[in-house]
């Protein structure tokens, strides 16, 4: 374990041991001004000596990783942040209420359109997109904040998802020209062309002309577009199909998820374009993680980035996880109609999400009852049963909510 060091006016020292940090809070030369992790800042001048220290960033769409590494080869931090995922659903229930709302308020006023400037300006990013830059930039900031970092490396990828939509691409450089539907207009072209224009279910004992291409597994369960979850049925066994009269044996395809390889297309150049980092790719940070026996994680990632491949030494094994959280409580009211508000206030002294001491045991506020009592969960947002509930009057609170919340553990080496 290393306690990180500030000088006296808030720039960062190189780590010391906590035998060293206890002399210094004990003689009055310095003070604590952070928990987790633990931070001490000195209160009178002294001799700087620093070395070049290399941040490495595991970039991704659901977690990053950070680690710092010396010139020797010492690792002196380790980090995981669980960025956000939830933006896109709490936006589309929230333009569902205010549908809602619209509807039985102002259902006279005459439609505007275009009226949202900040939606249509140059450059913008999506809600999503911009949430999961800032959590990288953030944690770059909060890396510099307590160590002198010279040098940033950052691990990018770019990801191709008409590769990974049709693996086939790969091996065929005409169908990676084309597709699957060069030559048709449409995807539903190529499947009546590919079916011979005809039913697949009564092959023209119907003698219905009028032809529809059918989705195997249908749109509103998760179907795909992909012409193998597509069927040229005619109307009349379009009509029984969907009224429960007959059904299909043939299986179809579930529409894949691609949008995190689209994200992190993007999170790519904008981090290079912001931060003007060095990049490095996966490959590399594979061969010297496995070289070095290291367990997949993205913190260890995160090493094998700053290391370039020198031999390492763990001054600390000590691992800071945090998870993204909203800034604040910005829903008011429950219910369809708003009928019960909801206090977004403090609640005997307490907000959700403080991070608070009960029993000698952490925990984060997960839920708050106005008679006095408090809902408790870890890090990872599981909620903990404790009998009898607890009480705020005999919790202390340890820091107040911001937009993550953080704990540390310290890792066993197995390697």
């Amino acid at each position: 374990m290393l306690v990180y060091v500030l000088n006296l006016y808030d720039d960062p020292l190189m780590p010391c041991k906590p035998v060293v940090a206890r002399f210094l809070l004990r003689d009055g030369r310095a003070k604590v001004v952070r928990r987790c992790p633990f931070t001490i800042k000195l209160l009178q001048p002294s001799e700087e000596y620093l070395q070049p220290l290399t941040l490495g960033i595991d970039t991704g769409s659901a977690k990053l990783g950070s680690a710092v590494v010396n010139g020797n080869g010492d690792v002196v931090y380790m980090s995981e942040v669980e960025v956000r995922n939830d933006v896109t659903d709490n936006m589309k229930t929230r333009a569902m209420y205010r549908r809602n709302r619209r509807n039985r308020k102002t259902r006279y006023r005459k439609p505007r359109f275009l009226n949202r400037k900040n939606s249509i300006k140059s450059g913008r990013l999506p809600p999503t997109l911009r949430s999961k830059l800032d959590s990288h930039l953030r944690e770059i900031r909060f890396a510099r904040s307590i160590l002198p970092v010279s040098n940033l490396i950052i691990e990018t990828a770019t990801f191709d998802p008409h590769a990974l939509k049709n693996p086939e691409v790969l091996r065929n450089k005409w169908l990676y020209q084309h597709g699957t539907n060069f030559g048709f207009a449409n995807i539903k072209a190529f499947v009546l062309d590919r079916d011979n224009h005809t039913c697949q279910n009564c092959f023209g004992k119907s003698h219905d002309s009028k032809l529809h291409v059918h989705h195997l597994i249908f749109r509103r369960n998760g179907g795909s577009d992909d012409e193998s979850n597509l069927l040229t049925l005619c109307e009349t066994c379009h009509t029984l199909l969907h009224n429960g009269t007959i059904s299909l044996k043939k299986a179809g395809k579930r529409k894949g998820n691609l949008k995190h390889a689209t994200q992190m297309n993007v999170l790519r150049t904008q981090l290079i374009a912001r931060t003007g980092a060095y990049e490095t790719f996966g490959y590399i940070t594979k061969e010297i993680r496995q070289y070095w026996g290291l367990p997949k994680e993205h913190y260890f990632d995160a090493v094998a980035i700053a290391s370039q491949g020198i031999p390492l030494n763990f001054k600390t094994m000590q691992v800071v996880f945090k998870k993204c959280i909203a800034d604040g409580d910005y829903q008011l009211t429950k219910g369809i109609r708003g009928e019960q508000r909801i206090e977004t206030g403090k609640i005997c002294g307490f907000r959700k999400f403080d991070n608070v001491c009960y029993k000698g045991r952490e925990y984060f506020i997960k839920g708050r009852m106005s008679t006095g009592y408090a809902i408790l969960m870890d890090i990872q947002g599981v909620k903990i049963d404790l009998k009898p509930i607890p009480k705020f009057a005999k919790m202390k609170r340890l820091s107040a909510r911001k937009s993550w919340i953080m704990t540390t553990t310290n890792i066993v080496s197995t390697f």
